[in-house]
């Protein structure tokens, strides 16, 4: 079947989608990766003190000098400097998925609140001329191990949708599959450009 254009998606682009954009890049995949929520939210000093920013104006590297500013034992202690040197290794900054015009084959979501925004934006934009557009969600906690986890679970999907000859009449055999394989709760929606 060829290449398919994925994308994943998480709530800040952070860590989640970073880190599977970051997996399946170095695999050869044709990914890109976003943020469905409403700014880019990182942990701060105390939980009801989040570090916040503009999605599509600051950058990895911007956000990064910001933390080294504020406190760099604390958000290097908590991996966050780590994260973002990652990241601004991968693209310049948190994208957000509904301002986005590129189309995709595949959109994996690795939460359900984000797999929500995402199917509530695609089917509130004008539909164009019909292409498909596979939606999935896989539940991955927002912490580093998981994130891992997830990429690799994201990967081996991919790879497996990849595979097919026909992905619209062969991804509910491949999705129920992977789900057993995996022990993962999958959803999946079909949207339409």
């Amino acid at each position: 079947m060829g290449r398919l254009k994925l994308a994943v998606s998480c709530s800040s682009n952070m860590n989640r989608s970073m880190e599977a954009h970051s997996f399946l890049a170095k695999k050869g995949f044709n990914v890109q990766s976003f943020g469905s929520g409403n700014q880019v939210k990182l942990p701060g000093p105390s939980p009801d003190r989040p570090n916040v920013y503009e999605f599509n104006s600051a950058t990895y590297n911007d956000i990064y000098n910001d933390l080294v500013m504020k406190d760099k034992t604390l958000y290097t202690q908590n991996g966050l400097l780590h994260m973002l040197d990652r990241n601004r290794r991968i693209k310049e900054s948190p994208q957000k998925f509904q301002t986005c015009e590129d189309r995709f084959d595949v959109i994996i979501c690795l939460e359900e609140r984000v797999y929500d925004q995402i199917l509530e934006d695609l089917q509130t934009r004008e539909s164009v001329d019909g292409q498909s557009v596979h939606v999935i969600n896989m539940d991955i906690q927002d912490n580093h191990e998981e994130a891992t986890i997830g990429a690799l679970f994201v990967c081996d999907l991919c790879t497996r949708l990849e595979a097919c000859e026909d992905l619209d009449n062969e991804i509910d055999e491949v999705l129920t599959d992977f789900e057993s394989k995996c022990n993962r709760n999958i959803l999946h929606t079909i949207c339409f450009y």
